[in-house]
């Protein structure tokens, strides 16, 4: 009964704190003047994570943790809002270095910024802390700006892997692994103390697209040559008047000084819509939609589960039953006239990948479907998208990872270490074959090993099949090499080159709807607003706790990390630390 009560008290107390913040959201969403006045800049602040859409939990879960509710998916429509909206003249946008939008995001965010410049309107940028990565999406910028305190780090690129085999042996930890092959860099953090040669070659290829189509963009957007960037990163470390000296940024002026050059003659102060104040208005009254609709489904995280949520240890989790019910959803509405499936993910569980798969081939049997990929659509990710009858990624997306690892770890040293013992009754061939007290036998690991390989090449016959490869060509794309987007569509892999934006146009086109005439895009699964999360009942709240119990976490520990490394906050990229 104690328990009981315990438990439930805490319950109650962790549901009243999201209450009450969420009834504060509310009075600052819905209190004062909310009205935007012409002349208005919009400020987007790109800092904290920048996830592809919201996660489980709704708005609350994205509110209740630093970093706000930024997501890609808002950053689009608020600059797509922004460059045919009569009220707003321009955009300042602020950037730091710390944020986790990866080279895709960037990519697009890159693009909905030209799209602005398209339409007239100045996009002014300022960064307080730069690296190589931010800097890609700064130098799009009309102006940039730093203020004379800022933090300037333009270096090379570099992936570092580390490995636990070493570790495990110590703690007496024996894994069993069944990796298909040597470039699926993952399965050798438990089964070397470095890297394959084969897994290095993948990261060098890997490492030369990015490098040439960042010089390719910042020769487009500043006037560097390869040359000249490479004598930039040489410098490494910049101050704000060494940076502006050397072309990097166009002058050195506070926040508040950008907002007094920019307001109206005669008037006090420049008039600012923030981003989330931006986010309430509505596409249909700046004529962006339309009487036909299709629909974004959005898959994001990593696959394992039946129902997408949230992992406090391992972040966002892609459930198979809610993405294929999306899809269905969307399938089976008469309204929908196209699918775009965004996919967001490294990969995960095999079987949801297949049934994701599977019901993408499905559902494309009734209407177009188009795959959109953003940061990475790689191993299962790419599973659950290679029979979609049309593949986009951005040419920075990472995809392919079209291998497989398999493991068990024997646990019987580290038992032993600590005074564990156990014992057995069993019935039957292999009972004890996935026990974790005791390696596999010989026979057990080849049968294991034979059962793995048996599933990988069916998975990479189909893909050659679906994606019309031959046979003789398809071993070549796999083993689990990586490639980024502009690789893949050069192999078969993908079929076009861009982002949400170009994936809606291929949409239209495919299900003959004119490239000039606004469509409606129907988000799914649709994003729980701050009333719908409180009072969605348990699993909304527990949604919410849990993103924010991962995030907190998380962001406390990479920054108590980076700040004693170096004494500065640094965010180091999933592919490549710049």
């Amino acid at each position: 009964m104690k328990s009981f009560l315990r438990s439930f008290l805490a319950s109650f107390l962790a549901l009243m704190v999201l209450v009450l913040v969420a009834v504060g959201l509310l009075a600052m969403k819905f209190g004062g003047d909310t009205e935007i006045k012409d002349h208005s800049w919009l400020h987007l602040d790109l800092y904290g994570d920048v996830l592809e859409y919201d996660p489980p939990g709704g708005v609350m879960a994205q509110a209740t943790g630093s970093g706000g509710s930024l997501t890609l998916q808002k950053i689009l429509e608020n600059l797509d809002k922004a460059a045919v909206d009569e009220r707003i003249d321009g955009v300042l946008l602020q950037m730091s270095s710390s944020h986790n939008a990866g080279w895709g995001k960037m990519e697009e965010i890159r693009g909905a910024v030209a799209r602005v410049q398209k339409a007239g309107k100045p996009v002014i940028g300022f960064a307080d802390a730069i690296d190589a990565r931010t800097y890609y999406l700064a130098a799009v910028c009309d102006s940039l700006y730093c203020p004379p305190a800022g933090y300037i780090m333009f270096t090379g690129f570099s992936r570092t892997s580390k490995h636990i085999k070493g570790t495990l042996e110590k703690l007496g930890i024996a894994p069993q692994v069944s990796a298909i092959r040597h470039y699926k860099a993952a399965a050798q953090l438990v089964t070397r103390v470095d890297l394959s040669p084969e897994a290095k070659k993948n990261m060098n290829w890997m490492m030369d697209e990015f490098w040439d189509m960042f010089c390719d963009a910042l020769q487009k957007d500043r006037g560097f040559s390869e040359e000249r960037v490479n004598e930039l990163m040489e410098h490494a470390l910049f101050t704000p008047k060494e940076a502006v000296a050397a072309g990097m940024f166009d002058g050195l002026k506070y926040w508040d000084e950008i907002k007094d050059q920019f307001k109206p003659e005669g008037e006090d102060q420049l008039a600012v819509v923030s981003h989330e104040r931006y986010a309430d208005e509505d596409p249909e009254d700046l004529d962006l939609k339309g009487d036909k609709t299709i629909a974004i489904v959005h898959a994001q995280g990593n696959i394992g589960g039946r129902e997408n949520g949230v992992n406090p240890l391992l972040g966002l989790m892609m459930g198979h039953e809610s993405i294929v019910r999306e899809l269905n959803r969307a399938a089976n509405d008469d309204d929908v006239a196209a699918i775009v499936l965004r996919v967001d993910s490294g990969g995960g569980e095999s079987l949801g990948s297949d049934l994701m798969g599977h019901a993408v081939h499905m559902v494309s049997q009734k209407k177009p479907v188009i795959v959109s990929m953003v940061d990475v659509a790689a191993s299962g990710g790419y599973m659950m998208a290679y029979r979609a009858p049309l593949i986009m990624a951005n040419p920075m997306t990472v995809t392919g990872s079209i291998g497989s690892i398999s493991a068990k770890f024997d646990m019987s040293g580290w038992y032993e270490k600590i005074g564990v013992t156990t014992d057995h009754v069993s019935k039957g061939p292999n009972a004890l074959m996935w026990s974790d007290d005791q390696p596999f036998t010989e026979e057990e690991f080849e049968r294991f090993n034979e059962n793995h390989w048996t599933d990988f090449r069916n998975w990479m016959n189909d893909v050659a099949a679906f994606r019309d490869i031959a046979t003789t060509d398809i071993d070549s794309l796999c083993m689990g090499r990586v490639w980024t987007g502009r690789q893949a569509m050069g192999n078969k892999l993908v079929d076009e080159l861009g982002g949400q934006y170009e994936a809606v146009l291929l949409a239209k086109k495919e299900a003959g709807i004119a490239v000039n005439e606004s469509v409606t895009l129907w988000h799914l699964p649709e994003s729980k607003d701050l009333i719908e999360s409180v009072l969605g009942g348990e699993e909304g709240v527990d949604q919410a706790l849990s993103w924010t119990v991962y995030r907190s976490v998380r962001n406390e520990v990479r920054f108590t990390a980076d700040y004693l490394g170096d004494g500065k906050l640094w965010v180091v990229d999933p592919i490549f630390r710049p």
